[in-house]
């Protein structure tokens, strides 16, 4: 089975970096996961974007990867700065061919996704007919606020522009009822199912012990049947990729394994693999 990892990261080299990455079992290298990709059956890769809005910073080994051009809270600071041409630089990004979405951060810039400074790039994804992605749930530092990453703000977006097609990230956990909502009702929204573990797992453990919330992530998943909207993903280098692809198979019904892994986000990202 081919799979598309449609939600990684991808991180110049640092201790930090080395750390986080040989913590889940693997090294900080595009060399590293090219490697591991091929022992995984993984084809291709979606980078969400972080740190910087110049074309040439997001250089990736075309073959191995697309990527999202990202608007995060580093770029931002914490909303008290704002980009004046933001929106030609973001269609810089947009005109390149391995760029296949934009990757927004709400909980982290703690701006409103209905804010007016997102509007011109709700507009440019239409037009060119790639997805917004955004960081939906829980955030990774305590700084960030919630209140603008729940899945029921994505929903006022999707609603507004029906002509822009969203991805919401990690299926809004632990906000599960409000994503499955979201994604039901909104013909625009898909959602992947990145970063819903951290760091190395024993599964079978995993599953017994943590069996009352993966059993809420199954309900939701097949209560609303939506397998054509729903995206492998890993948030790497915060899991080991053996392991996780193990964990979505266990969400997952064989039936639809085929659809989640790689049809899903080779038709929603226009990878065209």
């Amino acid at each position: 089975m081919k799979i598309i990892d449609a939600h990684l990261h991808l991180f110049p080299p640092s201790p930090r970096t080395e750390k986080m990455a040989g913590q889940v079992g693997h090294e900080n290298s595009t060399g590293h996961l090219r490697q591991v990709y091929g022992e995984l059956g993984i084809v291709h890769g979606v980078v969400m974007g972080n740190h910087s809005l110049e074309t040439g910073y997001h250089s990736y080994p075309s073959d191995l990867f697309h990527y999202c051009v990202g608007l995060d809270s580093s770029l931002l600071e914490g909303g008290a700065r704002q980009i004046d041409d933001l929106p030609d630089r973001v269609e810089e990004h947009l005109k390149r061919e391995n760029c296949c979405g934009v990757k927004l951060y709400p909980g982290y810039n703690r701006i409103w996704l209905s804010d007016p400074m997102y509007e011109p790039l709700y507009q440019l994804a239409a037009r060119y007919d790639k997805p917004v992605a955004v960081h939906m749930g829980l955030t990774a530092f305590p700084r960030a606020h919630l209140k603008y990453s729940h899945p029921l703000v994505l929903d006022e977006t999707a609603a507004d522009h029906p002509k822009t097609r969203f991805v919401m990230c990690h299926f809004g956990n632990p906000f599960l009822e409000s994503a499955a909502a979201v994604v039901e009702k909104n013909p625009n929204v898909a959602a992947d199912l990145s970063g819903l573990l951290e760091g190395r797992v024993d599964l079978e453990r995993y599953f017994r012990e943590q069996a009352g919330y993966v059993s809420l992530l199954r309900t939701w998943l097949t209560a609303i049947e939506q397998w054509d909207d729903i995206l492998y993903g890993t948030d790497w280098p915060i899991v080991n990729l053996g392991e996780y692809i193990q964990f979505v198979k266990g969400l997952v019904p064989q039936a639809h394994w085929e659809q989640v892994f790689f049809q899903n986000a080779n038709r929603i990202y226009g990878l065209d693999l």
